[in-house]
């Protein structure tokens, strides 16, 4: 598709370029303005509580806690100096174990302001899981919450630590985690051989403040300051390790996505020690100095719309799956949702019907389609507010402000225009390394800096890009290749599906097969011919499933990804049962 040089688009709230003109190859720059943010997380806090101390910082309505920007650096600091008491300094990794809560986003900035490297661990973590992140970054202190859920956080600790019963807070010596001095249980209570987390608020002295202010004037904006594991949908989590600088302006280039400014109110139900959470939600609101507004502990579509209408927000972050809970609440009707206007969509590619609700039913217009991974701060595509609905709804948008996007074939040459090919990205997002892990990083990132997805996209002519799958779940069935994304797409159509997931699964005839997962909606009752017979007209012969199972509910991350591997070793070892029994 060509386009004219005098077409123009808002790539962000301030600055308007002109669209590149029916680009041939897939590379596309993103704008060099606004100029990058450099400056720590904690100056960068800090300025904005100088321009405005009294204005909402954080709501957590599952907690009761409201503060302003003054009140939240008080407490910021007050925890930073207590971590210090305890003998953390800078470069030392201080791991974060809890669901959404007020302690986490204190821990998130204090940690930032002594230069220690956070250490985010998915919740879901089991004690083994725990172990191998903790060992894998060598960490010394661990703040932890007592249960959440179906976890029983103290249970586990003492399980995979037996020496806990018998030690001396802050003097742990572990066989099994050997580098952790330190737990913080979050709560007044004590527990054996552990700090509780409003003791350590209560230990700083004057000598602390100084200490503070020393550690403060030191740091440099490129310093590592969080580590975030990947999110595990294949193989052990890999440790990203990220900068002050990668993460505030990644946080930062997307409140200008959104056009996002002090008066906005930003609902996160998203999980904090994830990349969504901690950047596009935490980073994104002391960006611009918005309003964090926290739902509950854990997603609750019913809770996270409450709270919307109770707060008046003007923004809601979601992963797809998320969205479409809270739209197919049985009373989303009574919800009023009119103060909402934006927000990032994020995770995997919204199916179009879903956006199109969320846009119209939930009245986000503006809401910004995020693409990148963890690697990557994590966004390295966004969408235009402006752009068309049919870019809204069917790209990831074009690289973010100080980042390179291309589309490589198997060789590492840039494909041409509409061609599919792995999705590489360049700038100002991306990691520095995996921790202490060159050789995964060499495979990662390239000597040219490009950091390889492991996606598989396709770019048209302005820039815009379509994700089509994983080059892993690219499925090959007699030397055609299949996206699973396109049939997802057409399934999402059929009345009475809720949501639909397409994977590759072995054959001795053709190599692979196709197989869909469907997911009812509560009142539909589907049959696998129906199913074929809608896909017949719509798509070609060999894409059609040849096997097709409905499901209630699909293995996932915590944030929402699918992990398809799992659903394949699911479905081949009942297709080999069946065959044998």
């Amino acid at each position: 598709m060509q386009i004219s040089n005098n077409n123009t688009t808002a790539t962000d709230a301030n600055k308007t370029v002109k669209d590149t003109a029916g680009l041939e190859h897939s590379y596309y720059k993103g704008a060099q303005s606004p100029a990058l943010i450099n400056k720590t997380i904690g100056d960068y806090f800090d300025s904005i509580v100088d321009n405005n101390p009294d204005h909402p910082a954080i709501v957590l309505h599952h907690q009761n806690i409201r503060l302003s920007y003054k009140e939240y650096q008080q407490q910021i600091n007050q925890l930073a100096m207590g971590l210090l008491a305890l003998g953390v300094k800078p470069g030392d990794r201080v791991g974060i174990w809890s669901p959404n809560n007020l302690e986490w986003c204190l821990t998130q900035f204090a940690t930032a302001k002594i230069g220690a490297i956070m250490v985010c661990i998915n919740p879901a973590y089991r004690p083994n899981e725990l172990q191998f992140a903790l060992n894998s970054v060598e960490c010394s202190t661990l703040i932890t919450a007592s249960s959440f859920k179906a976890s029983n956080y103290l249970g586990m600790l003492n399980e995979l630590l037996p020496e806990l019963a018998a030690a001396k807070a802050g003097q742990l010596q572990a066989k099994n985690l050997p580098y952790l001095k330190n737990i913080i249980r979050i709560g007044d209570e004590p527990a054996a051989g552990m700090f509780s987390f409003s003791q350590v608020m209560t230990m700083p002295t004057a000598a602390h403040r100084v200490e503070l202010n020393a550690i403060g004037a030191t740091l440099q904006p490129d310093q590592d300051i969080n580590i975030q594991f990947t999110s595990g949908t294949t193989g052990n989590p890999k440790g990203a390790t990220l900068s002050h600088k990668n993460i505030l302006n990644n946080g930062f280039l997307m409140a200008n996505a959104m056009r996002l400014t002090a008066d906005d109110k930003l609902c996160i139900p998203v999980p904090l020690y994830h990349c969504f959470g901690m950047v596009l939600g935490n980073l994104v609101c002391i960006s611009k100095g918005a309003t964090a507004v926290f739902p509950g502990d854990s997603f609750d579509p019913t809770i996270t719309l409450e709270v919307v209408e109770k707060e008046r927000c003007t923004a809601l972050h979601g992963v797809p799956t998320m969205f479409i809970a809270e739209l197919e609440l049985k009373d989303f009707a009574r919800f009023d949702l009119s103060s909402l206007r934006t927000g990032i969509m994020a995770g995997s590619t919204c199916p179009e019907q879903v956006m199109r609700k969320v846009q119209s039913l939930m009245h986000m217009n503006e809401v910004v389609i995020g693409y990148g991974q963890t690697e990557c701060s994590p966004i390295n595509n966004a969408t235009e507010i402006d752009s068309s609905i049919e870019k809204q709804v069917t790209t990831v948008g074009r690289a973010l402000a100080h980042t390179e996007v291309k589309i490589i074939d198997e060789v590492g040459n840039i494909q041409k225009i509409g061609l599919a090919g792995e999705v590489c990205s360049r700038g100002a997002g991306i990691m520095r390394c995996y921790w202490n892990d060159e050789e995964k990083t060499a495979a990662t990132i390239d000597k040219e800096g490009w950091l390889h997805s492991g996606d598989l996209g396709v770019m048209d002519a302005e820039g815009f890009v379509a994700i089509v799958g994983r080059i892993k779940d690219m499925i090959i069935r007699g030397g055609e290749n299949i996206y699973p994304r396109e049939i997802e797409e057409v399934l999402y159509t059929y009345p009475g599906v809720q949501d639909a997931a397409i994977f590759g699964i072995s054959d001795d005839k053709y190599g692979e097969e196709v197989c869909a997962w469907v997911q009812p909606k509560d009142d539909a009752v589907l049959t696998e011919q129906e199913i074929r017979s809608f896909l017949k007209d719509k798509l070609a012969y060999f894409k059609i499933p040849k096997h097709i199972q409905f499901v209630e509910s699909y293995p996932m991350t915590v944030t929402g990804k699918l992990q398809k591997f799992k659903m394949r070793e699911q479905m081949q070892a009942q297709l080999k049962d069946n065959a044998f029994s």
